[in-house]
Parts: C-alpha cells; sequence; structure tokens
C-alpha cells in the first residue's frame, strides 16, 4: 500500500503541470487550425501556393512542341522575344506589323548577308523554303522552333502570295524570287525539281555569307533544340539525315557511315561555311543546273559518294567524303527521324531517346498523307476551330 501511495501522491503533487502541458498543446492546435483555414480561404491562396518552389510548373512544360502543336493548341501564339532579337531592333516572331503601316518594298525582302546576320545566332541560322500550298506546314515549322525558344530562323518563300502572308504573321521571310505557282505541284513533278534546284541555290547563296545553315524542308518538324548536337562536331562539314531504317547505333552516336546502306536524305541537313562545303554546294548546283532530268537528293548522293573513307578519326564518327577533304556525318536516323524510324518503327523509344526531329518521308498519300501523319501525331498546328466541331466527333477515355 505505502508503494502504490506514494505514486498517486506524486501524481496527484504533479497535475497542475500536466495540465499546463495539456493547456499549452491545445491552444497550438487551435491556432495552427485557424492559420491553415485562414490560408486556404484566403483570396491569394492560389498564388501563395503556386509559388512555393516546390510545386513551380517549369516554364515551357505547356509551351512544348506536342502539347502547343495539337489539339488545344492553337489558342495563343506567345511570340518569342530573345534578347539578341530586341538588341537588335527586330520584332519578336509571331508578332504581326500594324495593318495600319503599309508592307514594304519587294527589294527590301531580297536574300542578302545583312538579312541573314540580322536573324543568325552563335552564327548559325535555320531555313526552310515552299510556296503558298505549304503555308500550313511551315507555320507548323516556325511554331515548333519558337516553342523551343529558337528565333534564329528564316523562311524563303517561292511566291509573292506566302511572302505576304508570313508577313503579316510576323514570321521572318525573304523572298526567293522564283515566281512558282501558289499551288501544290505534287511531288516528282518537273516543278517539284524545279523546287529542289532552288534548295541547292540558296545553299550555294546562304555559305559565303559564312554562317552555319541548318537546311529542312518544310515537312519536317523540331521535337527539341538541335543546335547542342550539332555542335558536339565542329570538325563536320556537313551533318546528313538519311533514309536509313535499320539501326547502326542505339545511342544518339552518328551513325556508323560504314553501315549506312539508305540514301543520304536532303530534307535535313546542317552545312558549316568551309572550303570543302562551299566548293561542294557549287558543283551540286551546277550538275543540276546543267541536267534537269537529275534528282536533287540523287544528284548529292552521287557526289558525295564519289569518294566514301576513311574515317576522320576513331572516336566523332566523321568520314572523309567528296573530294576526300569533306568531313561528312550521318545523323541517327533513330533520333533525326525518318517518317518509318519515327512513325512506324518509334525507334526513338525502343532506345529510350528523345528524338530532335521527324521528316514525313515514307509515306505514299502526297501532302494529304504528309499532314494527316503530323496531325496523328499531334504534331501538326491547326486553329482551335478544326479540333472545336460543335459535338461531330465522339471522344472514349480508355
Amino acid at each position: 500500500m505505502a508503494a502504490c501511495k506514494n505514486p498517486c501522491q506524486e501524481m496527484a503533487n504533479s497535475k497542475p503541470l500536466f495540465l499546463t502541458v495539456y493547456a499549452t498543446v491545445i491552444i497550438g492546435i487551435i491556432v495552427s487550425s485557424f492559420y491553415v483555414l485562414s490560408a486556404v480561404f484566403s483570396p491569394n491562396a492560389a498564388i501563395s501556393f503556386s509559388s512555393s518552389s516546390a510545386f513551380t510548373i517549369p516554364s515551357g512544360i505547356y509551351s512544348s512542341s506536342r502539347s502547343n502543336i495539337s489539339g488545344s493548341v492553337g489558342v495563343d501564339l506567345q511570340p518569342v522575344t530573345p534578347a539578341e532579337s530586341r538588341r537588335k531592333g527586330l520584332g519578336p516572331i509571331w508578332e504581326a506589323p500594324s495593318r495600319k503601316e503599309r508592307m514594304p518594298p519587294l527589294k527590301t525582302f531580297r536574300l542578302r548577308k545583312e538579312l541573314v546576320q540580322q536573324r543568325v545566332k552563335d552564327n548559325v541560322i535555320i531555313v526552310t523554303f515552299g510556296n503558298y500550298a505549304f503555308m500550313d506546314f511551315i507555320l507548323t515549322w516556325v511554331k515548333h522552333l519558337t516553342d523551343l525558344g529558337l528565333s534564329n530562323l528564316l523562311v524563303g518563300a517561292m511566291d509573292i502570295k506566302l511572302l505576304e502572308a508570313l508577313y503579316w504573321k510576323g514570321i521572318p521571310v525573304f523572298d526567293m524570287e522564283s515566281h512558282m505557282s501558289t499551288v501544290d505541284v505534287g511531288w516528282g513533278s518537273p516543278t517539284f525539281h524545279k523546287m529542289g534546284r532552288e534548295k541547292v541555290i540558296l545553299i550555294d547563296s546562304i555559305l559565303p555569307f559564312e554562317v552555319e545553315l541548318l537546311m529542312c524542308d518544310t515537312d519536317m518538324v523540331w521535337l527539341k533544340n538541335p543546335l547542342p548536337y550539332l555542335a558536339r562536331f565542329p570538325e563536320a562539314d556537313v551533318l546528313t539525315s538519311s533514309d536509313q531504317v535499320v539501326p547502326t547505333v542505339t545511342d544518339d552516336r552518328l551513325d556508323i557511315w560504314q553501315k549506312v546502306s539508305g540514301a543520304f536524305n536532303i530534307g535535313i541537313f546542317h552545312w558549316r561555311p568551309t572550303e570543302s562545303s562551299k566548293k561542294l554546294a557549287k558543283e551540286w548546283k551546277e550538275m543540276l543546273l546543267a541536267d534537269e532530268k537529275i534528282w536533287d537528293q540523287n544528284g548529292f548522293n552521287d557526289i558525295v559518294r564519289r569518294q566514301l573513307g576513311p574515317s576522320v578519326d576513331d572516336d566523332s564518327g566523321l568520314v572523309y567524303a567528296y573530294d576526300g577533304n569533306l568531313k561528312l556525318g550521318v545523323l541517327p536516323a533513330s533520333i533525326f527521324c525518318s517518317g518509318h524510324t519515327y512513325f512506324v518503327q518509334s525507334m526513338y523509344q525502343q532506345f529510350r531517346l528523345e528524338p530532335y526531329a521527324v521528316h514525313t518521308t515514307f509515306q505514299y498519300a502526297g501532302t494529304a498523307g504528309k499532314r494527316h501523319r503530323l496531325r496523328e501525331a499531334m504534331l501538326f498546328y491547326d486553329p482551335p476551330e478544326y479540333y472545336n466541331s460543335s459535338g461531330k466527333f465522339l471522344a472514349a477515355f480508355l
């Protein structure tokens, strides 16, 4: 009894201490609850929450090429405003000129070194060209690049209608003075081959400006900024894509040139302004102008493969080609994708790589098929009304 009495007596004596502790805990809970409730129901709650570093959404996540080019995308074209453009006094891409102003005279849009230098960044210019029939492809091409934060681009207009349309949309454009038809000329037609010759003339005209040229067809789109990748091969005179459908590497190295059996594809290729590349461009142009039956891509392959080998070194993947001095690299088909390696094989997914580009080759339904391929992959830029069809489509979420 004595043993029990002492603890009981001690508990009784310490009762005020327990009461103090309990009261402190209860008061703390009440104050914390009041603070939390006031934060939740405060009109600034959402702002406070989103400003927390742990929950901040990185800028660009919802302006990536996939999310902004697909269905719900075409809502707002956010203009790219790089500091370089502001420094040079250029308007941001997608910022349309005032309709109160007259369009500058045509001579203003002629291709010249000053025009290219205005848009170049890190001495690189990204170029595509086309006629009015490919307006939607060109807008898609530009949209992908600007979503990637790239503004060092130019579009060559092969007809005045396209030049005017792009100008009033705030897209950097120059006049190729081609006097081309505004309609789709169709793959393989004589006018199609004329367009190919215009590309070679364009390359031969830009290289003397001493800038690096990333030349693209309009039926391709950029999914990732390619410039850091291209900069990994500073010794290369030309880096070209290919029609290779069997992988030669499983990482992001250049394709192994000895194993590339597909044709070099001139829909995506990068030129440095070296003596060898200028010589190649000039000879290629002269070949095509001398014989209108030669397809531009076949001509390129014939010249470049005139000599192919040996390797430049053991590591870079470059090969001596053309005249034995040109250093050539073949871009990996798994990430600089053709229509086959992207849409059919999904080669980049097999190797868990991020694709840089997709070119809508390897499909046989003309321009409509190319457009469908990109739409199917949610990579084509369409205005919102294309997808908002007032209930004409049934959607199923599985």
